[in-house]
C-alpha cells in the first residue's frame, strides 16, 4: 500500500502539495506566541535517532515552524542561486539537498500525524497551508537562477560528478525541475502556480470528505440478534461505538475505506450485508457536505490542463514517464492481457458460489437468490470451508496480533537479514496502543527505530502505509524511524486481537516497506525515490514469508493454549492459496482501469461531476470487467490513492506482482528463508534506493527480465488466446 520516503528537501513540497501517501489527511491551526518562543520543532529531537518528541509536540506549534522553515528554506535556495562561485555539485546539488531541514521536519510529523491520527486543528492547517505549500514548491523548483546552474552541471554531468550516485542525482534534479515547467516562459509558469496552488487545496478537500464520509456513513444496527454471525467481542465493540455516538442501546458497524467491508464475511443477516454494501459504495456521492464527486472533476481538468502546459498529451503520459512502464500503451497492454482471464476466472467462482446458495435455500425450503456483491465474501467464506476444510473462524484463533507481528514479521526478517529486534516503553507515543521496537543490525549496532501503528480509529485514514519520520542520511548522520499503519479494527479492553488472513498478508506487506527504508543505503537523500510501480515490489515479496512453513509455524499459536496451527490445518491454508484470486484479481483490475482510463483523457474529455458515475461504469463495460457481483475496490468519489501518489499509477501493484511472483520462485530456487538470501536482497536491491534503474536492480538480483508465468500460476489465471 501507499508509502513514503525521505526525499530530497527539493521535492519535500512537491509531495505535500500533491497529497502523496503521508499527506492524505488535513492539517492544524495558527499558533500562539507563546508556542514560537517555546517550540520543539525548532531543533532536532533530542530522543534517540532523532525520534519525534510526540508528547512535546503540540497542534500550536505547526503553524511558526511551518512559516520559518518556509522561510529558511527559501533563502538557503537563493543562495544556492545567487552563489557567485561556479556551480558545482557541492555547492549546487549537496546544497539544495541539505537544504528545508526544518521545513522537512515540520511536515513530515504534521503530515504523518495526519494520516494516523487527524483532528480538527491539524485538518485546518492542511487547510490553511495547502496553497502555501505548493507556492514554495514552485519557488524553489521555477527558479530560473537555480535552474540554470543544475542545467550547466548536467551539461558536464561526467566531469561534475564525483560518482555514479552523483551523476543519477544531477539528472534527477534536472527532470524534476523540467517536469514542475522550469523551461516555461512567464505567464505559463504564472498558471502553473495558480494550478498548483488549486491542487493543493482540492487534494486536501478531497482527503478531508473522505475521512469525514467515512464515519459519517457508519451504519447503526438495533439489535444483536441482527449482528449474528459476529463474535460476541466484535459485537462488544459495535456496542461500544454506538455508545460514544450516544446511541446506546444500539450497535455501529464502522467502515473501511475499500467497496467490501470485512463484516460481510460473517453477517448472516443478507439485509444487513445489502445494508451495509450500500453504506460503502454510495460513499462520496451522496448530495451531502461530503461528496466529491464536484472536486474530483476539478482536480482532473486542473491536471488535465498542467499535463499539456507542459507538453504531455495526458495526466497519464506525465506519470508514466518516470515508472518503468514507460507509457500508456505499455500498462493497458498489461490491464487487458489481465482482465479476460481475471473475469473468466470470478464468474466460474461465481457459479460455484450460486450453486452454493441454491441448494442452501432449497434445504431451508425457500426461493434462491441471484448472487449479489454483499453475498460473495459471505458464501465465498462458506464454500471455502466445504471445499477445503477450514474457514477464516478456525484461522483467527492463531492469529494473535502480538504473535504475528514478533513471532512472524520479525522473526521472518531475522532469519533472513540476521537483525533483532527489541520493544521499548520509554518513548512517547501519540496513542497509547502504538508500538515501538528498537531494530539492530547484524552486528549488534542500531539500525533503525521501528513504530507499530495497527489499529483503527476514527481520526486515521483508511488502508495501509508505511511512512518514515526519519530517513537513513550520511549528510545529516541520520537513521531511519520507519513506521507501518494498518486499520484492524480494535477489540473491547480485556479481549485478544485475532487478525483475518488478510490483515496478517498486509502486516507483512507493510513491513517489506519498513525493511525498503531501514536498510537504504544511498549517499545522497534524493536518491531514497524509486518508481511507484517498483516501490510496491519489494513489500510484496516480503509477503511470501507470512505462509512460509516454518514462519507460519513460529507465529500461528493458539492465542489461549499456545498450541501450534495443526498440521493438517496448515496444509489446508497451503491448498487454498488460488482460492477466490478470480475475485480479487477483477475487483482490483477494475479500480486500476478506471484510475488508467481516467488519467488517459485529453482537458476537454473529462467527465464533470455529475456523469463520474456514468464514466465509471462506461469504462467497466468498454474493459469487459463490469461484473455485478465483483465491484470495484474502491469507486473514484472514495479512491484516496488517485489524490496522492499513485494517481495513474494504481496499477502499480499488478506491475509489481509480476516482478515479485518472479523473485519469489527465485527464492525457493535457492533455498528460500535463508541468510544467503537476505543478504542479497539487501545487497542488490533494498539498499540501493533509486541509486541505479529500477529494472537493472531487478535483473541484477534474479538474472534475468521479468516474466509474467509466475504472477499467472500463483493467481490460477490462463491467459485467453486472441
Amino acid at each position: 500500500m501507499p508509502v513514503s520516503r525521505r526525499l530530497s528537501p527539493l521535492l519535500v513540497a512537491t509531495l505535500l502539495a500533491s497529497g502523496v501517501a503521508w499527506a492524505q489527511a488535513p492539517a492544524a491551526a495558527s499558533a500562539s506566541a507563546a508556542a514560537t518562543a517555546d517550540n520543539p520543532l525548532f531543533m532536532p529531537s533530542p530522543l534517540p535517532m532523532q525520534y519525534p518528541p510526540f508528547d512535546q509536540v503540540r497542534d500550536e506549534h505547526f503553524a511558526p515552524a511551518l512559516d520559518r522553515g518556509m522561510a529558511e528554506q527559501l533563502a538557503e535556495v537563493q543562495a544556492i542561486a545567487d552563489n557567485p562561485a561556479a556551480p558545482s555539485f557541492d555547492n549546487t546539488i549537496v546544497a539544495l539537498e541539505r537544504s528545508g531541514r526544518l521545513l522537512r521536519r515540520t511536515t513530515t510529523l504534521l503530515f504523518s500525524l495526519l494520516g494516523a491520527d487527524a483532528n480538527p486543528a491539524r485538518q485546518q492547517l492542511q487547510t490553511d497551508y495547502a496553497a502555501k505549500l505548493a507556492a514554495q514548491r514552485d519557488a524553489v523548483l521555477l527558479n530560473p537562477k537555480l535552474f540554470a546552474r543544475v542545467q550547466a552541471l548536467y551539461a558536464e554531468r561526467d566531469k561534475a560528478a564525483p560518482n555514479a550516485e552523483a551523476r543519477r542525482l544531477i539528472e534527477r534534479y534536472r527532470s524534476d525541475m523540467l517536469r514542475a515547467g522550469a523551461q516555461l516562459d512567464d505567464a505559463q509558469k504564472a498558471r502553473m502556480k495558480a494550478i498548483n496552488g488549486e491542487l493543493a487545496t482540492l487534494g486536501a478537500r478531497f482527503n478531508r470528505a473522505v475521512l469525514a464520509e467515512v464515519n459519517d456513513s457508519a451504519i447503526v444496527v438495533d439489535t444483536a440478534e441482527e449482528l449474528a454471525g459476529l463474535s460476541p467481542a466484535q459485537i462488544a465493540a459495535a456496542a461500544e461505538a454506538a455508545k460514544k455516538r450516544g446511541l446506546d442501546g444500539k450497535y455501529v458497524i464502522a467502515l473501511l475505506n475499500t467497496t467490501i467491508q470485512p463484516f460481510e464475511t460473517q453477517l448472516q443477516n443478507r439485509a444487513i450485508r445489502e445494508r451495509l454494501h450500500r453504506a460503502s459504495v454510495a460513499r462520496g456521492a451522496r448530495g451531502n457536505e461530503f461528496d466529491t464527486r464536484e472536486t474530483l472533476a476539478r482536480v482532473m481538468a486542473l491536471r488535465a490542463e498542467r499535463a499539456a502546459l507542459l507538453g504531455y498529451a495526458t495526466p497519464a503520459a506525465y506519470v508514466l514517464e518516470e515508472e518503468t512502464a514507460k507509457s500508456a500503451d505499455t500498462v493497458n497492454a498489461l490491464l487487458g492481457q489481465l482482465a479476460p482471464a481475471a473475469v473468466a476466472s470470478a464468474r466460474q467462482e461465481a457459479a460455484e458460489l450460486q450453486k452454493l446458495i441454491d441448494a442452501e435455500q432449497a434445504a431451508k425450503g425457500q426461493p434462491s437468490f441471484p448472487l449479489q456483491a454483499w453475498d460473495w465474501s459471505f458464501y465465498a467464506e462458506k464454500l471455502r470451508a466445504a471445499k477445503y476444510g477450514f474457514d477464516e473462524g478456525q484461522l483467527k484463533p492463531y492469529l494473535e496480533i502480538t504473535s504475528v507481528l514478533e513471532k512472524g514479521v520479525f522473526f521472518a526478517a531475522n532469519q533472513l537479514y540476521g537483525i533483532s529486534f527489541k520493544r521499548r516503553t520509554d518513548l512517547p507515543v501519540y496513542r497509547d496502543d502504538v508500538r515501538v521496537y528498537d531494530v539492530f543490525d547484524t552486528n549488534g549496532k542500531p539500525l533503525a527505530i521501528f513504530i507499530a501503528d495497527l489499529y483503527a480509529r476514527p481520526s486515521k485514514r483508511g488502508g495501509a502505509w508505511m511512512n518514515a519520520y526519519v530517513g537513513q542520511n550520511p549528510l545529516e548522520g541520520t537513521q531511519p524511524v520507519v513506521a507501518n499503519h494498518l486499520n484492524i479494527p480494535k477489540p473491547p479492553p480485556g479481549e485478544p486481537t485475532l487478525m483475518t488472513w488478510d490483515e496478517v498478508n498486509t502486516l507483512f506487506h507493510e513491513f517489506g516497506h519498513a525493511l525498503h527504508g531501514m536498510f537504504n543505503q544511498s549517499r545522497y537523500p534524493g536518491l531514497t525515490r524509486v518508481p511507484r510501480d517498483f516501490v510496491e515490489y519489494p513489500s510484496q515479496v516480503n509477503e511470501v514469508w507470512a505462509d512460509w512453513p516454518s514462519v507460519l509455524a513460529n507465529y500461528a499459536r493458539h492465542y489461549q493454549t499456545g498450541a501450534p496451527m495443526p498440521r493438517e490445518l496448515l496444509d489446508k491454508v497451503a491448498r487454498a492459496k488460488r482460492f477466490n484470486q478470480g475475485y480479487m484479481t477483477v475487483s482490483y483490475l477494475a479500480a486500476a482501469i478506471v484510475d488508467q482510463r481516467l488519467h488517459q483523457l485529453k482537458a476537454a474529455d473529462m467527465p464533470v461531476a455529475a456523469d463520474v458515475p456514468a464514466f465509471e461504469a462506461r469504462v467497466l463495460k468498454e474493459a469487459g470487467i463490469d461484473f455485478g457481483p465483483v465491484p470495484p475496490r474502491y469507486k473514484l468519489p472514495y479512491f484516496s490513492h488517485i489524490m496522492g501518489g499513485y494517481s495513474a499509477g494504481y496499477y502499480a501493484y499488478i506491475w509489481s506482482e509480476v516482478l515479485d511472483a518472479d523473485t519469489a520462485e527465485w527464492l525457493k530456487a535457492n533455498g528460500g528463508l535463508k541468510r544467503a538470501n537476505g543478504d542479497q536482497l539487501r545487497a542488490k536491491l533494498l539498499s540501493r534506493g533509486g541509486s541505479e534503474d529500477a529494472m537493472v536492480l531487478f535483473r541484477n538480483l534474479v538474472g534475468h527480465g521479468p516474466d509474467i508465468k509466475p504472477l499467472l500460476e500463483r493467481r490460477g489465471l490462463v491467459l485467453q488466446k486472441p
